[in-house]
């Protein structure tokens, strides 16, 4: 049997790791097993270990295909705008969008991640950890860039800003699915605007 080229091995690879994205999205990293996913994708278990490493390598790996997958989605149109509120109105409607099209078909991931980890120590919490810290960031830098310019009011604090436009996302996503109100991600995108003042 021929031998399989590295470029053959990355495909594969991207292929699982899309997938498993997918699978931890609705059941949690936790709910990522080698064996489950060599056997929904027709791999062997030794194929896919060679491919990750072990369960918690696994884990991370998906969870960095999944911040790039939103990074794609909810960053990536709003990358281009000026800094500051014409940014930050992009990025609420993107976010609400990537939750509103199924970016993710068990809506926000890092609120998955979160809510799994918050009390679990370990590397995967930690991962998490630093990419809320690190989207709280950036959304805190654009409240600045639009209070500084006069689009957002003074007496706002830009970090209180990022935290309610988080919290708005997470709760938004839990509760449009949980009890099914359809109307949910609408409340939450102007809930959004109201937070930014638009």
């Amino acid at each position: 049997m021929p031998r399989r080229t590295a470029e053959d091995v990355a495909d594969s690879r991207a292929v699982a790791t899309r997938h498993a994205v997918d699978v931890a999205s609705v059941e949690g990293l936790e709910g990522l097993t080698i064996g489950r996913l060599a056997d929904e994708l027709g791999m062997s278990k030794s194929g896919l270990i060679g491919r990750f490493g072990d369960k918690a390598s696994l884990q991370l790996a998906v969870l960095d295909a999944a911040v790039a997958r939103f990074t794609e989605h909810v960053w990536g149109p709003a990358s281009a705008l000026p800094a500051g509120m014409p940014r930050l109105e992009r990025i609420v409607d993107a976010w609400v969008d990537h939750l509103r099209d199924g970016v993710f078909p068990g809506g926000c991931f890092v609120t998955t991640a979160s809510v799994e980890y918050d009390a679990r120590p370990g590397p995967q919490r930690d991962a998490v950890a630093a990419l809320v810290r690190r989207w709280l960031g950036i959304l805190e830098a654009e409240a600045t860039a639009a209070q500084a310019a006069g689009d957002l009011p003074a007496d706002r604090v830009p970090a209180d800003v990022a935290y309610e436009l988080h919290s708005l996302a997470s709760g938004g996503s839990v509760a449009g699915r949980l009890i099914d109100d359809p109307d949910a991600l609408e409340r939450v995108r102007r809930a959004m605007h109201r937070t930014i003042g638009r």
